[in-house]
This record gives C-alpha cells, sequence and structure tokens, in this order.
C-alpha cells in the first residue's frame, strides 16, 4: 500500500513512516503543514493518505481542509484524519458527502497497531473506520430520535456498523450468530427508516449520514 502522511509531530509522524514500513507498506511522502499536504498527495497519488487534522500554521482544521479538496481533486481518493480529541463538527464534514474510503480516529488509536493497521486497510480498500470513541459521542449526543427507540443490542450493533466492521465480525464481538446480526440490522433501519436492502460500506454512510442530520443524502 502506498501511503502519504501528513502530521505536524515529528515523533509520531516518524513513529507512523516506522509502523507503516514495518507493516510492508511504502510511505511516499511525510510533510509537517497544511500548506504541504495537497501539493504532496498530488504529486504522489497515494491509495490512502493518513492526515492529521490540526497542522501548521493555524493549528484549526488544515489537515481535514486539505483532505477535503484532495477528494475533490482525486475523487474516491481514501483518507484516514487522525485527531487528538472527539469533534464532531470534523467527522460530520468528512463523511458528510456521502463517499467511501474515510476514516476518523483518535490518535490514542495509533498505539494499538492491530486496530490501526486493520482501519488504514479497510478505509483504502474503500470502507469506513471511525473510532468507537467518536461513534458513542455521535449517538450520545442525538436526542428525541427513532435512535432512542433502538434496543441496547441494536445500538451495539448500530456502533459496530458504523465503526465499519462487517457481519461476521459483528457477530464475533457480540458472541452471536450472523442471522442473528442480520435481524438486528434490519430492525435498525426500520426505526431509523433507512433502506433495508442496503448493504456494504453503503449501509454505514447511510446510518453515519443519518446520525449527522443528513437525510437526503442518508435515503436518497
Amino acid at each position: 500500500m502506498r501511503v502519504v502522511i501528513a502530521e505536524d509531530n515529528a515523533l509520531l509522524r516518524q513513529g507512523l513512516v516506522l509502523l507503516l514500513t514495518s507493516a510492508g507498506h511504502e510511505v511516499l511522502a511525510e510533510v509537517g503543514s497544511g500548506p504541504e499536504v495537497l501539493p504532496a498527495i498530488l504529486e504522489h497519488r497515494p491509495d490512502v493518505a493518513v492526515l492529521d487534522v490540526r497542522m501548521p500554521p493555524g493549528f484549526r482544521d488544515e489537515g481535514l481542509r486539505a483532505a477535503l479538496e484532495a477528494r475533490e481533486q482525486i475523487p474516491g481518493l481514501p483518507v484516514l484524519v487522525l485527531s487528538q480529541y472527539v469533534e464532531e463538527s470534523y467527522a460530520a464534514e468528512l463523511l458528510g458527502g456521502g463517499a467511501s474510503g474515510v476514516g476518523y480516529l483518535l490518535k490514542d488509536r495509533v498505539g494499538r497497531v492491530d486496530e490501526f493497521l486493520d482501519a488504514l486497510e479497510r478505509v483504502a480498500a474503500g470502507g469506513t473506520a471511525l473510532d468507537p470513541e467518536v461513534v458513542a459521542e455521535l449517538l450520545t449526543r442525538r436526542r428525541d430520535s427513532p435512535l432512542d427507540s433502538l434496543t441496547p443490542r441494536e445500538r451495539e450493533v448500530l456502533e459496530l456498523m458504523a465503526e465499519g466492521h462487517d457481519n461476521t465480525t459483528i457477530a464475533k464481538t457480540l458472541v452471536v450468530t450472523e442471522r442473528s446480526v442480520s435481524k438486528h440490522i434490519g430492525n435498525v433501519f426500520l426505526k431509523l427508516g433507512l433502506p433495508p436492502s442496503d448493504s456494504g460500506h453503503r449501509r454505514v454512510l447511510a446510518v453515519l449520514a443519518y446520525l449527522n442530520n443528513r437525510k437526503g443524502s442518508a435515503t436518497g
């Protein structure tokens, strides 16, 4: 896998380079400031870009802006965004386009090597990877919505779906059958007013779109 890394913290940046090269991936470029991100991506056209949200010079959302612009110029470019904290607006904006190949992880997740590499590969393959804490935050902040009608088990299934897991992984995680998972997913879509026939990454993005108050793109 060919990767471009954008991270202003030199220690973390070098750690990512070492981690990815050790896992057999190729790091095409590593940059440390917002203005460097887009040129590096456009020059190397990687299989996936790993970007910090806040970068110099402003330390606001330079990495996110670069990710969104890169996806405009290279449609379908997989991007995995890293953040120090759960910032719902960033996750919402990144996922708002309803496109596949996006991820939003907290930086602490990088230290869990297997989880990070799994998320990176899932995003590069066109899937979705949301940090469990981000998902929990999104679900918790929604009030007076159909989410309130979900059973505890259905909420667990929804959270795992939003993280990007398939039915087999959900079944193993919850120690239930895949048939049971399919039934719960059907109930989730029914209660959220989403097409029960949606499958794969599109179903995850539909749920995320719903959570981010973007019903139009979820049901369209």
